[in-house]
C-alpha cells in the first residue's frame, strides 16, 4: 500500500508556477528524496504535504486518507506526521527533555508515558545524558538531533525532512547523515527528504526524485539515476556528468558552436542527428588518442585526480589515476562510454548487407 498519494499537484505564488501537475507514490517503509535545485519546487511540495501549504489543483493522500484535495484541508496536526525543519527549530527556553516531550504533553499523554516515550526517543538519538541541557549548550548536530527526536516521538506515519543537514559543518552532515540511516533502518518509518545535495539523496534513498522547474523528471533508484538518466538535466544534476549540445554525425559528435569533435564509443557511432552528448567524469581517458584539449587544472583527490578542460563557456571534467601533467598542456581524451540524448528520434543506422 503507498504511504503517501500525490496526484496532479500544483502550486502558484502569483502568476509564478512553482509546481505543476506533479504526481508520486511513496511506498510504505520507504525513504524517497526531493532532490533538485533552489527555486524547483521540492519544498513547497513538502510543504503541501505537510499541510503548511494548500495546493491550487490535485490531491494529496497520507495511509488512504484524504488530506488535501477540492474541499479538503486537513490541518497539519491532524495528518499523523512529524517534520524536521532546517533551522532546527527547538524552543531555546526549554530543556532537550521538554523539547522532546512538547508534541506528546499537547496530547495530554499521562505524565508516565510520556516519560517513557522520551526516554525511549532520546536513546534512538543517543542523547540520553543530555535530557536536562539547554539548546545553548548543544552543538549543531546536537541540536538537529534533538529535532529528529521530537519528530519521532509520537510514531508518526511519515517524517518528513526539509533539508535537515545544510546547516551543519562537513562532519557534523555525515555523522547526522549516518543517524538518519541508522533510525530509518531500525524503526522503518517512512521517510520524504528533501535536498539540493545529491550525494545525500544518493547515500540515503530507496527512490529519488530529480525535480526541475515544478515537475519530475525522473524518480528512480539512485543506481539507476545515476546509470540510465533520461534527460540531459538529471544527468547534469546526479552526479556531475559532462553534456554538451550539438550533432552526431560520421561515428563523431560534434559541439556547437566549437571546434571540438569528440569521436564516439563504438556503440553509438551509427547514431545521427542533433541533440546532447552525455558521458561521466570516470568513463573518459587520458591516453595518446581521442580528442586534443588544451589542461586547465589537475585537482589531486587522494585515490584520484580531476582534470579540467575548457570546452567553450563549460569545463569538461575527467576523474582518474593520478597523472604527472601540467596547466597549458594539451592532452588526448577519449570517451570510453557515452550516451546521447536526441532532439528527435534518431534515424536508423543504415543495415549492411
Amino acid at each position: 500500500m503507498a504511504a503517501i498519494v500525490l496526484e496532479g499537484l500544483a502550486k502558484s505564488f502569483g502568476t509564478t508556477p512553482v509546481v505543476r501537475g506533479l504526481s508520486l507514490e511513496v511506498r510504505e517503509g520507504e525513504f524517497v528524496s526531493l532532490l533538485g535545485p533552489s527555486g524547483c519546487g521540492k519544498t513547497t511540495t513538502l510543504r503541501m504535504l505537510a499541510g503548511l501549504e494548500h495546493p491550487d489543483a490535485g490531491v494529496i493522500r497520507i495511509g488512504g486518507e484524504t488530506v488535501a484535495g477540492p474541499g479538503v484541508r486537513v490541518p497539519p496536526e491532524k495528518r499523523g506526521l512529524g517534520m524536521v525543519f532546517q533551522s532546527y527549530a527547538v524552543w531555546p527556553h526549554r530543556s532537550v527533555e521538554a523539547n522532546v516531550a512538547y508534541p506528546l504533553a499537547l496530547r495530554r499523554l499521562p505524565r508516565q508515558e510520556i516519560a517513557e516515550r522520551v526516554r525511549e526517543a532520546l536513546r534512538w538519538v543517543r542523547l540520553e545524558s543530555y535530557a536536562a541541557r539547554m539548546p545553548h549548550e548543544l552543538s549543531g548536530g546536537q541540536l538537529q538531533r534533538v529535532a529528529l527526536a521530537r519528530a519521532l516521538v509520537s510514531s508518526p506515519r511519515v517524517l518528513l525532512l526539509d533539508e535537515p543537514l545544510s546547516n551543519l559543518d562537513a562532519a557534523l552532515r555525515e555523522e547526522l547523515r549516518a543517524e538518519i540511516a541508522t533510525l530509518r533502518a531500525r524503526l522503518g518509518t517512512t521517510m520524504v527528504f528533501v535536498t539540493h545535495d545529491q550525494g545525500e539523496a544518493l547515500a540515503l534513498s530507496d527512490r529519488i526524485a530529480v525535480m526541475n522547474r515544478g515537475v519530475i523528471e525522473q524518480v528512480d533508484t539512485p543506481e539507476r539515476l545515476y546509470r540510465e538518466p533520461l534527460t540531459p538535466f538529471v544527468a547534469a544534476f546526479v552526479g556531475g556528468a559532462n553534456v554538451f549540445a550539438g550533432e552526431a554525425r560520421d561515428g563523431a559528435f560534434h559541439c556547437s558552436g566549437r571546434d571540438i569533435v569528440f569521436p564516439l564509443p563504438e556503440e553509438l557511432r551509427g547514431s545521427t542527428g542533433p541533440g546532447s552528448l552525455m558521458f561521466r567524469p570516470e568513463d573518459v581517458e587520458i591516453g595518446a588518442e581521442g580528442t586534443p584539449l588544451p589542461l586547465s587544472a589537475r585537482l589531486f583527490l587522494g585515490h584520484a585526480a580531476e582534470y579540467r578542460f575548457p570546452v567553450g563557456d563549460s569545463l569538461l571534467r575527467v576523474v582518474g589515476p593520478p597523472l604527472e601533467v601540467r596547466a597549458g598542456q594539451v592532452l588526448q581524451v577519449r570517451l570510453r562510454k557515452a550516451k546521447l540524448f536526441f532532439d528527435s528520434p534518431p534515424e536508423a543506422a543504415p543495415q549492411s548487407r
